[in-house]
């Protein structure tokens, strides 16, 4: 009885265990089978990552091309030189045990400071941290200083405790040119500004990967259990940027910034009118491509100015804002009163609403207008008189022009304002760009129109206002700017092409070719922009200054002004336009036709001849010497009388051994005097240079010829056709001795005021 009970108890206990190892082993089975199902991608996916290690392959960020194919941003290999801490503790450990007098880290620290230029302190303080297999020294290193590097490894068998890590970096061969265009990458190679920061998806390209099996022990397994994903390439930009176009603007833009002390920098641009393509743009003083994290010398002076204690909050907060407004766009980002060389647009919108006659509609200037309880003063404070439209606008007359707000009324000016693009932005492929500030159109009062049409009282972009202008050059059609003509892939595939945008037809042809007349014609006659005159060349162009509103006083107390101008060339079949903005001068007579004038003419004469425009030879004024050295003096005297020289024979020899001018210099054709030297006579310094500043033209061209001595014409050179040109420069310090028909360049400038 009692063994009975006993065996059914444990029958009892054993059901329950196996029940209990059944359920168990169920519960197993499920979760196997739902590892097995359910879950079965994420526990593999574990799996391969235990059992694989993964290798990136970096693309090859793209290159960026001007439009002739020169490089403007591409790679090139250089060298991350870093320590092992621990490793060079290792080793000293290792020379104290053996009793061998050393200093690894002192001396480490000494060599690398001497290669890379970098302090001693910096580089020891790196060997401190012992903890660590891996300290960066310096990145970025060409060439030849990894070199020396390598040299002081190999000589002091430091081999275990120095590396060199090869890198792609990104590299611009032009340095500064078109810095706030291009942009740069920072140290991941991320693009930060300018196009590189735009484009920056296309030029990254796609990095690859390798990914290698290993066994358990860690060692890697066949090659089947590998793949390669290889990486894709960056697509590399043929821009609209021409280097020569672009270096010469920067050129202009530097030289009148230096010359009026600009307190905000001067930015240009340059466009094709009949595409939208952007040939240069620029904000000068630019900065260093391969260093844009260092200042360049206008801000650095800024930063001196400052006078804070370097490595303050405040020095530290100064530095970031200058370093920011370096790198700043101001042609894209930054918006101005245009000041009169907006009385283009509103000349255009006059015109095709037939407010305006070229003849017979002539308004009276004295100086100012009372309108709305407000007196409005022209930049003519005495007044003009009787003008025509035309003069109205190359005198840059205000009362003409608020005559012409009042007759278009608020209705019409803003709609034209709208649809010349004034109140959208241009889209143009780069990032940060601005917008216009003006009031809405329900706010807009009659004074304000009246203003509004002489270019004040209102902000627009540079691009903006240079795409309104390209639209009146050529032919009344608003189209979009850009910069970046064609992408191509690492095979030469073009992947996207630009095709012209053109946004709407503004104004009618008729409309923009009377412009261009009066525009040119104040150039070339007697116009506000005088100074802008090319020989040979119909250029049509506005100059035009305003007030900054609402900003800190710099100079003497007075609110500062821009300075600017705009243009296009040549005047009877536009190819080109070109903004000047020239933002706070500080010195000389602050007006855009003293201030911007005189380089746009510069850039012109430069760049008309460069793509492709024929000069008007009988609008010269220069001619070149010819080549008479050599020749007996019967042939030199024959062959200068064909070019109308007044010749001096000095010697008794038979043949010309030298002469002055040399063969091939440039001279006017006013004022042309050759002395020819025979046998052994030597070149005499008989004649004194007159002191030519700040007279005017027919007095300083008459001082020369007296002298004996030869002109050449820089600045204006339309001197001779209206009054008021006088020299501002002269090549040949007054009173220095110099040989006959020595030349003399002389650079003559129109300082009469423009608003």
């Amino acid at each position: 009885m009692n063994n009975e009970s006993i065996s059914h108890e444990r029958l009892k206990r054993a059901t329950v265990v196996l029940v209990g190892i059944l359920l168990v082993f169920a519960i197993l089975l499920g979760r196997i089978f739902w590892i097995q199902t359910v879950d079965f991608n994420r526990y593999l996916s574990k799996v391969i990552d235990q059992m694989t290690t993964q290798s990136s392959v970096a693309a090859e960020r793209g290159t960026i091309y001007d439009k002739n194919g020169n490089i403007l941003a591409t790679n090139i290999t250089t060298y991350r030189i870093f320590i092992a801490p621990k490793s060079i503790l290792n080793n000293q450990n290792e020379a104290n045990k053996k009793g061998i007098d050393i200093n690894y880290a002192e001396n480490i620290s000494k060599g690398l400071s001497n290669i890379l230029g970098i302090s001693y302190e910096t580089v020891y303080k790196q060997t401190t941290y012992t903890k660590y297999l891996d300290r960066t020294i310096a990145k970025s290193v060409m060439d030849e200083k990894a070199d020396e590097v390598r040299e002081f490894i190999t000589e002091n068998d430091y081999d275990d405790m120095i590396y060199l890590e090869a890198m792609s970096t990104r590299y611009y061969p032009n340095s500064e040119l078109g810095s706030s265009v291009i942009g740069f990458t920072n140290s991941d190679g991320d693009g930060l500004y300018g196009l590189e920061a735009q484009y920056h998806d296309i030029l990254a390209g796609t990095d690859g990967y390798y990914v290698t099996a290993r066994d358990s022990y860690g060692n890697e397994m066949p090659y089947e259990y590998e793949s390669y994903i290889p990486a894709q390439n960056g697509g590399n930009l043929t821009t609209t940027i021409d280097s020569f176009i672009q270096k010469t603007l920067e050129e202009q833009l530097l030289a009148t910034v230096n010359e009026c002390g600009a307190m905000n920098r001067a930015c240009g641009i340059v466009v094709n009118v009949k595409t939208g393509a952007v040939l240069a743009m620029a904000t000068v003083p630019g900065f260093d491509l391969n260093d844009p994290w260092t200042l360049n010398e206008y801000y650095s002076n800024f930063l001196l100015e400052d006078a804070f204690v370097e490595g303050s909050d405040e020095y530290n907060e100064a530095h970031q804002k200058y370093l920011m407004d370096m790198w700043r766009n101001k042609a894209v980002s930054d918006s101005y009163i245009p000041g009169s060389t907006f009385k283009v647009v509103s000349s255009s919108m006059a015109l095709t609403e037939n407010k305006v006659k070229l003849t017979g509609d002539d308004v009276f200037c004295g100086g100012s207008l009372h309108l709305f309880g407000h007196t409005i003063h022209c930049h003519e404070t005495e007044g003009h008189g009787l003008l025509s439209f035309a003069q109205g606008l190359v005198q840059s007359c205000n009362v003409w022009f608020m005559t012409i707000g009042e007759r278009l009324g608020i209705n019409k000016f803003f709609n034209y304002f709208k649809s010349f693009g004034y109140l959208e932005k241009t889209g143009i492929d780069l990032p940060g760009e601005g917008n216009s500030v003006i009031k809405a159109k329900n706010d807009i009062t009659d004074l304000d129109l009246a203003i509004y049409a002489f270019g004040q009282n209102f902000n627009i972009t540079p691009i903006q206002h240079m795409m309104a202008i390209a639209a009146v050059a050529n032919g009344g059609y608003l189209i979009e700017p850009y910069l970046v003509e064609q992408i191509t892939d690492n095979n030469g595939n073009i992947t996207y092409q630009h095709e012209t945008n053109v946004k709407r037809q503004v104004v009618s042809k008729d409309v923009c070719d009377k412009l261009a007349v009066i525009l040119e014609e104040g150039v070339s006659g007697d116009g506000g922009a005088k100074n802008v005159y090319v020989a040979g060349y119909k250029i049509a162009a506005k100059t035009g200054t305003s007030e900054k509103k609402g900003t800190e006083i710099r100079v003497d107390n007075v609110e500062p002004y821009i300075c600017s101008c705009v243009a296009f060339a040549p005047a009877d079949d536009p190819e080109i336009a070109v903004l000047i903005m020239v933002d706070e001068p500080s010195r000389g007579i602050l007006y855009g036709s003293v201030i911007a004038a005189p380089y746009m003419g510069a850039i012109m004469e430069s760049v008309l001849p460069y793509i492709g425009v024929e000069k008007d030879v009988s609008q010269d004024n220069s001619v070149k010497v010819p080549y008479l050295t050599g020749l007996s003096v019967e042939e030199a005297i024959l062959q200068a009388e064909g070019f109308e020289y007044e010749v001096i024979v000095k010697g008794d020899g038979e043949f010309v051994t030298s002469q002055v001018p040399k063969g091939s210099t440039v001279i006017d054709r006013t004022n042309k005097i050759i002395t020819l030297y025979t046998g052994d006579a030597p070149e005499e310094n008989t004649v004194t240079v007159p002191d030519l500043v700040g007279k005017g033209a027919y007095a300083a061209n008459k001082m020369l010829i007296n002298a004996k001595l030869n002109i050449c014409i820089e600045g204006t050179d339309n001197y001779m056709s209206g009054a008021g040109a006088i020299v501002i420069e002269q090549s040949i310090p007054a009173g220095t001795k110099v040989s006959p028909g020595t030349v003399v360049t002389v650079t003559f400038r129109y300082l009469d005021p423009d608003d």
